[in-house]
């Protein structure tokens, strides 16, 4: 058995819990970012930024999904949330939100996929 805590990684060092990286909080200023809102850089990092926001930051140079920054970044929901909406407030990003209803939410397509998969 090896004299290192369970929480430390030889290669990373101190394992960080992800509430940790925003402080305890559950929500950021402003809106929720759905999962399909898109997400691009317009700023530099601070020089002070953590992996997370740089990971962020190298990620949205072309314009990505709150989503694929989830599986990127492989942390939860909440956490991506809430470092979005620092980095937002800091005008380091800009988060485009989909068309509302609309294209997302035809029930005339719906119920025509509906149908389709019952016909299978």
């Amino acid at each position: 058995m090896s004299d290192r805590p369970q929480w430390f990684d030889e290669e990373a060092g101190p394992v960080v819990r992800p509430y940790a990286l925003i402080r305890g909080r559950t929500r950021s200023s402003g809106d929720a970012f759905d999962l399909v809102a898109t997400v691009r850089t317009i700023g530099d990092p601070p020089d002070d930024s953590g992996p997370e926001q740089q990971h962020i930051l190298r990620a949205a140079r072309n314009p990505i999904s709150v989503a694929d920054l989830v599986a990127e970044l492989d942390l939860p929901i909440g956490v991506v949330r809430v470092l979005l909406g620092d980095m937002r407030d800091h005008g380091l990003i800009s988060v485009t939100s989909p068309a509302a209803g609309g294209a997302r939410s035809n029930e005339r397509i719906l119920k025509e996929v509906i149908n389709g998969l019952r016909a299978l």
